[in-house]
């Protein structure tokens, strides 16, 4: 199983949810055609929270934004 998934609610939103069932968040950002990216800290936590967002999890292809650039900085 994965610890990430893909979520259409807000990041705030995301954040206090994770925090009322406490599941730790690794790593959370935002998709440029809404909604956000969720890695949780651990597997259990993940799968408590893709039942928490059953209905907000996003299916298929999502286009994430670049953090990187394409070319080494030296």
């Amino acid at each position: 199983m994965s610890r990430e998934m893909y979520l259409t609610v807000g990041e705030d939103e995301a954040v206090a949810r994770c925090q009322q069932h406490n599941v730790g968040v690794s790593v959370i950002e935002g998709l440029p055609g809404g909604g956000v990216r969720l890695v949780c800290m651990s597997i259990d936590g993940a799968e408590v929270m893709r039942g928490k967002f059953k209905r907000q999890l996003i299916a298929g292809e999502v286009t994430r934004q670049r953090r990187r650039p394409r070319t080494p900085l030296w």
